[in-house]
């Protein structure tokens, strides 16, 4: 099977390749500069050149392959809602190559806002466009889609982390260092959903397989949560632990000015469960949990 995959060259894209090769699929990578090309070409994947503003390289990129699985995404969030809609006219552009050929496209959706403030499941709806105040439409597009005969599954990804990298707790790191301070906003009791790297790259090969086998009539929606809920103040505490700086509480309605960017979402309860994943496609997530990775990022520094 030859896999198309978007954002082959970022942080989950690039992990998502090399399990897909791993498994002797073949993948074409896009890849927007050199660096990237020679990085998918060292590990034995094929280039495409392209970008996410490009729709002509997306759309010809799904034309050459057998499924897709759309990754990139840009995560500028100084202009975050303008990337929203880029990413909805990428799938549309990635959607129009495989309209009616039974061909695969998994694309990639967020766990935050299904269901603040209790544990998300595969079986929420994602909020109506423009509900919320949250302009990503991932999953409603890839809902048209499906009823223009692509067959679509959706993933959705809570904080992807190893010791390199961890979500948005990457950015809590950045303004810790900044701050002077570990923060978290009220009593801390707010939990965000997370999901080594690697199991989420597992995930994403196995429901595209699932999904090439034309088992899923409607959209199927999967979440990649190995940890349910971490607390955040104990992401706070792992954070002010490894960079050695106080941890403090930061009031709800001061977290803007704090955190920045992501103060509105810094006190947000976001867990997800993945029961119905783990049923449906065989996974079970083996990584270590989003603080181990903390503390070995921090061992290691």
């Amino acid at each position: 099977m030859r896999v198309f995959v978007t954002g082959a060259t970022g942080f989950v894209g690039f992990a998502v390749t090399q399990e897909l090769l791993g498994a002797g699929q073949e993948v074409l990578g896009l890849a927007r500069s050199e660096e990237g090309a020679n990085a998918l070409t060292a590990i034995g994947a094929q280039v495409h050149r392209g970008d996410l503003e490009d729709l002509e390289s997306l759309r010809s990129g799904a034309a050459l392959a057998d499924g897709v699985i759309h990754c990139a995404f840009n995560h500028d969030f100084s202009k975050f809602a303008a990337n929203c809609e880029l990413d909805r006219q990428a799938i549309e552009a990635l959607g129009s190559a495989l309209a009616s050929s039974e061909r695969p496209l998994v694309v990639t959706g967020g766990i935050g806002l299904i269901a603040p403030g209790r544990s998300a499941t595969e079986e929420d709806r994602p909020p109506a466009e423009g509900s919320r105040g949250y302009p990503r439409m991932s999953e409603q597009t890839a809902d048209l889609l499906a009823g223009g005969g692509v067959r679509t599954a959706v993933m959705r990804l809570p904080q992807v982390h190893d010791p390199v990298k961890q979500g948005f707790v990457t950015y809590l790191v950045a303004v810790a260092r900044e701050k002077g301070v570990s923060a978290y906003v009220g009593e801390g009791h707010n939990r965000w959903a997370a999901v080594h790297r690697l199991d989420a790259a597992r995930l994403y090969r196995l429901a595209l397989e699932k999904a090439a086998a034309g088992h899923d009539s409607a959209v199927a929606r999967y979440h990649a949560v190995g940890e349910e809920g971490v607390p955040a103040k104990e992401i706070a505490e792992a954070i002010g632990r490894g960079l050695q700086i106080p941890v403090v509480s930061v009031a709800p309605e001061q977290a803007v000015e704090h955190f920045g960017f992501l103060g509105n979402f810094a006190g947000l309860d976001m867990p997800a469960t993945s029961d119905l994943t783990q049923q449906r496609l065989g996974w079970q997530p083996e990584g270590p949990g989003l603080i181990a990775d903390l503390d070995e990022m921090f061992r290691t520094a």
